[in-house]
């Protein structure tokens, strides 16, 4: 999609100002580097470059502007109008709501990918199968947690996680199933789960 000049200026300086400080500027920031005078016009062209899909922001929370890289860039049709909040308990007055939502609000810029579960080993934590987990890269784990394990190198499985001396306890929510334990030299952690995505239809 086309971006102005100055679209252009700020993209690539809010990839150089990242990739020097490791995290985004505030408005502030761009507009003295742009040399711009008012936060409304860089509020504006933010925005036009997130309606792009060239970059994405979590609203209400500073320094949170974050570039997308090519090919994972989403039109703004990816982003679903968030209505409201609803009651799980007693009922709440509802309100018209222009906010919206993407993945990129609940997972932020940590490196993220979504697996497919099978199987009904989680179903205590309202993990099922055909579920989707949103799990965070990392090779390390605190104790509970529920991971991505890679067993013996060539299996993986996903379990809580419990360091216990020199073996590792993967353990299932399930009653029916038992703990699976293994050499903590014969695991390895992928990722660290964030969350869960159910399709009903």
């Amino acid at each position: 999609m086309a971006v102005t000049r100055r679209q252009k200026e700020i993209i690539d300086f809010l990839e150089s100002f990242v990739s020097r400080n490791g995290y985004s500027p505030s408005f502030e920031e761009i507009a003295r580097a742009m040399g711009l005078k008012s936060l409304a016009t860089v509020h504006k062209h933010v925005t036009n470059l997130e309606k792009k899909g060239l970059l994405d922001r979590v609203h209400n929370r500073s320094r949170s502007i974050d570039i997308l890289p090519p090919g994972t860039r989403t039109r703004s049709s990816d982003r679903l109008p968030l209505a409201g909040r609803i009651a799980a308990g007693l009922p709440v007055e509802t309100a018209e709501n222009s906010e919206t939502i993407s993945l990129r609000d609940v997972v932020g810029n940590r490196d993220v990918f979504a697996l497919e579960v099978k199987g009904d080993s989680m179903r205590d934590e309202h993990i099922i199968n055909g579920d989707y987990v949103l799990v965070e890269r990392a090779r390390t784990a605190r104790q509970g947690e529920i991971v991505v394990a890679l067993v013996h190198g060539s299996e993986t499985t996903l379990k809580r996680f419990y360091s216990e001396g020199n073996m590792i306890r993967l353990q299932p929510a399930n009653t029916e199933m038992e703990p699976i334990f293994v050499p903590a030299a014969h695991v390895a952690i992928q990722g660290r789960v964030l969350g869960v995505l159910r399709k009903y239809r």
